[in-house]
């Protein structure tokens, strides 16, 4: 992992200028060129295999005049495979009813000089950080065919245009399919110059068109990571010490080698053992009837109380890790006449994904291939080939798509196990799959945290100073240490940043934002929306109790705040008015509003719930956003609903929590998650204000919990500010 996010640091640091792709572009070898980078081999070995007509790295043209467009970036229910393709699609001014897709293998990209950038998907970036270049390689793909139109027929280039694949020689009425010239238009120097086109004339992009990956689950034929098969292929099983930081002691092998399937049973590394069988089932049971003596350690001992204790004493300890200054917040807190404080914490929570983790691989002394689900393919290429003990080239990850992720199939260890299991069976290609038990046990957590929130009030009740301490775990001190900066952690002052893609959105004459970093044992990672969900409800929650302390209406109250920062407030007003802020509400139904800034977009919610003898429901939730620009409308609304699902299921039930060292929840009967019945109407408000490029599937889901939990005072007048909700927190 810590590569691919490296290299994504790197590439946003330097930015990828017109200039400079294009000037890649002119490469040519053999008659062949790749766009963007320079490309060693002859004819794309990808492309001349299956008789493909390659125009560029981005787009194949087959004879039948079926677009392939080739998706870099992965997919896992987001629709960033759709988006991607809308975009080349766009300024290729093809036919979308003939477009198809082609997923793009790390080692081809690595072979290729990385035409397609990084694979690497997570942080909502897929669309936001590559929508130039695809758009750029679809529009130089279109004018080469124009071109090699244009040269067949004698013309310029100028007098020809294009409509769904079919080239027009406009002066004489002649017609050609891009099918009958993309082998010459793959010969043609690439365009010096690309102009993209203005958003405002997009007639495939920016539209609801239907995803191209939905027929192959609706009828079946999609093969995830854990559906694939190969002949003779085994099923492996693992199982580590429940404590992290503990070790494998001893197994005894002999007392389940003869039960029926099993073939081996493996020491897989100092903390993990595993059976391999015929079947699942078959390595299920028997590592459930192996007796296994672990060396669980000193973390043993540490329980969730535990773990509060250490983090409680960090809301008051020095700290060197500043994430947001402004004047001096600490100075003005200690001389005010009135303070406003308050505690609040959020639980780790597990990903939960569907699809366990799980990948097959086969080694030999000369080659290591994977096939399965990954977020980062280089990452992934990386730790294949350290683990495999052989080079990148003898290596290959054959990428699947994903049954839920939310960020768990950023780290790569499981792919390391899968190699550690298949290297003791040379040749035989062994599927790693995990059980649920083990999936929920050996997590990267979305981080604990408690945050104490002071502010001070003037007589008028303006906030004169506010200091927000955070103390918590590090996601980046365990995950990527070299990305650590003297100020901490970054990922920490998610949405309490002064500018940027988490900018606070606030304005306060004097403003601190530390972090006191305690890392218990409990390994973390980037749980989809990352710290943006805690701290959106740290400080919307905060600001909702100052508005009240200052007797002021919510919305008024944040309308003060947000004076100068008109994109943060617009996105407010707009989910205001969809939630008829300023008109009555029906009997029992009280409204709560909370806004963030998150990957880049501008996100708001309202909320309208009820609490009845203790029971809450949640009627209506309506959301804005400004993602700068929308690729497919109907996805960004899928996302924001489903986005509140995630944002809502630990507000309501999920956490997790430790005992002896190890995490209780053990499956769904423990870990709970938002149910169909608990689901609210959802009513997406998107004012795309152009000019950016933000993030989708996960800035929405820090406004949910806040957005309710604010409707919930307004019912009970009870401030919740610990998460999950217990039943004594809804009476009035």
């Amino acid at each position: 992992m810590s590569t691919s996010n490296q290299i994504e640091t790197q590439e946003a640091q330097a930015g990828l200028s017109r200039r400079r792709f294009l000037k890649g572009a002119t490469a040519v070898a053999a008659g062949a060129f790749v766009f963007g980078f320079s490309f060693p081999m002859s004819k794309s070995a990808l492309a001349a295999a299956a008789g493909q007509s390659e125009v560029n790295a981005w787009v194949v043209v087959q004879p039948d005049e079926t677009v392939l467009i080739r998706i870099a970036r992965i997919e896992m229910g987001q629709g960033a495979l759709t988006g991607l393709a809308q975009l080349v699609a766009e300024e290729l001014e093809c036919d979308w009813d003939k477009v198809r897709f082609e997923l793009v293998k790390p080692g081809v990209n690595r072979q290729r000089d990385n035409v397609w950038r990084t694979q690497s998907t997570g942080g909502s970036r897929a669309i936001r950080e590559s929508h130039e270049y695809v758009r750029m390689g679809g529009a130089a793909a279109r004018m080469m065919l124009v071109e090699a139109a244009a040269r067949q027929w004698g013309v310029a280039a100028g007098e020809c245009s294009v409509a769904k694949g079919v080239i027009s020689h406009r002066p004489s009425g002649r017609t050609i399919t891009y099918g009958a010239v993309a082998e010459a238009a793959n010969a043609i120097t690439p365009p010096s110059n690309v102009t993209l086109k203005d958003p405002a004339h997009w007639t495939i992009a920016g539209k609801p068109v239907k995803r191209i990956d939905t027929l192959d689950k609706l009828d079946g034929s999609l093969v995830y990571g854990v559906d694939f098969t190969l002949p003779d292929m085994l099923i492996a099983v693992p199982k580590a010490c429940p404590v992290h930081g503990g070790k494998l002691r001893r197994f005894d092998a002999a007392a389940v080698a003869q039960m029926p399937g099993v073939k081996q049973v493996l020491r897989v590394d100092d903390e993990t053992v595993a059976v391999v069988a015929d079947t699942f089932w078959r390595a299920k049971k028997a590592l459930e009837a192996l007796p296994i003596e672990w060396d669980e350690g000193a973390n043993a001992t540490v329980s969730s109380d535990t773990i509060a204790q250490m983090l409680h004493e960090g809301l008051s300890a020095d700290t060197p890790y500043v994430g947001n200054r402004v004047g001096d917040a600490k100075t003005r807190l200690a001389g005010a006449a009135k303070v406003i404080e308050a505690d609040y914490s959020f639980p780790y929570q597990n990903h939960a994904q569907m699809e366990t983790l799980c990948a097959t691989v086969r080694w030999t002394t000369e080659r290591c291939e994977m096939w399965g689900p990954t977020q980062v393919p280089e990452a992934a290429l990386n730790t294949l080939a350290t683990a495999a003990g052989l080079s990148l080239d003898a290596c290959e990850i054959h990428t699947t798509r994903i049954g839920g992720s939310f960020g768990r199939r950023l780290a790569t260890d499981y792919v390391r196990m899968a190699v550690l299991i298949a290297k003791q069976l040379p040749g035989v290609p062994v599927k790693m799959m995990w059980t649920r038990e083990e999936d929920m046990a050996q997590g990267r957590f979305h981080p604990v945290t408690q945050c104490r929130m002071r502010a001070a009030l003037d007589e008028q009740g303006n906030v004169e100073a506010l200091h927000v301490r955070i103390s918590g775990q590090s996601i980046t001190a365990y995950a990527i240490p070299g990305a650590m900066t003297d100020n901490g952690d970054p990922h920490v002052f998610q949405g309490l940043m002064p500018e940027g893609d988490m900018a606070i959105g606030y304005s306060v004459p004097n403003l601190l934002v530390d972090h006191a970093m305690r890392n218990p044992h409990i390994r973390p990672g980037f749980w989809r929306g990352v710290n943006l969900n805690q701290n959106a409800l740290y400080m919307e929650c905060f600001i909702d109790e100052l508005a009240h302390a200052a007797g002021q209406d919510p919305l008024v109250f944040r309308r003060k705040l947000m004076a100068k920062h008109p994109l943060h407030l617009a996105v407010l007003e707009a989910a205001a008015k969809g939630i008829g802020w300023d008109t009555p509400t029906a009997p029992g139904v009280f409204r709560g509003i909370a806004q963030v800034k998150g990957f880049g977009s501008y996100v708001a919610a309202a909320a309208e719930v009820s609490v009845t003898g203790g029971k809450l429901t949640i009627h209506r939730i309506v959301a804005a956003t400004d993602p700068g620009h929308v690729v497919n409308p109907q996805q960004v609304e899928a996302q924001i609903a489903g986005s509140f699902v995630y944002g809502l299921s630990p507000m309501l039930y999920s956490q997790c929590t430790v005992k002896d060292g190890r995490i209780e929840q053990q499956n769904f009967h423990t870990y709970n998650v938002m149910r169909l019945a608990d689901m609210p109407k959802v009513e997406v408000i998107t004012v795309p204000s152009g000019g950016f490029w933000g993030g989708v599937g996960e800035p929405t889901i820090a406004v949910a919990a806040p957005a309710v939990l604010n409707a919930i005072f307004a019912a009970t007048g009870k401030r919740i500010r610990n998460i999950p909700i217990k039943p004594a927190d809804l009476q009035a």
